[in-house]
């Protein structure tokens, strides 16, 4: 399954079992299809970006410059969240609420 995230600030589609660990981490109930107001997204925000910190390292970000196949290397949560940590950044600069489904 596929989430597309949209919003007037932007949009774009994440793999749906990601999605919803995202959607919770930022204090949603991982309903899909759902939205958040523009005057929820600072806290949300909030919550994500201190999930993304608080989310163990893979090795690849622990050792930038060893030379791995690429397809052995992981994504890490903070890859993963950064598209909707940057669409909720900017949904909340132009007061614009965000969709998914």
């Amino acid at each position: 399954m596929l989430i597309k995230f949209d919003s007037e600030a932007g949009s774009f589609t994440m793999a749906g079992d990601v999605a919803v660990q995202l959607l919770k981490a930022m204090g949603h109930s991982g309903t899909v299809p759902s939205a958040i107001l523009p005057g929820d997204i600072p806290n949300a925000l909030a919550r994500l970006k201190a999930a993304v910190e608080a989310s163990p390292r893979t090795a690849a970000e622990s050792s930038a410059g060893d030379e791995k196949d690429p397809k052995e290397i992981p994504v890490s949560l903070r890859q993963r969240a950064f598209p909707l940590i940057d669409l909720l950044t900017r949904a909340a600069r132009q007061g614009t609420e965000v969709m998914w489904k």
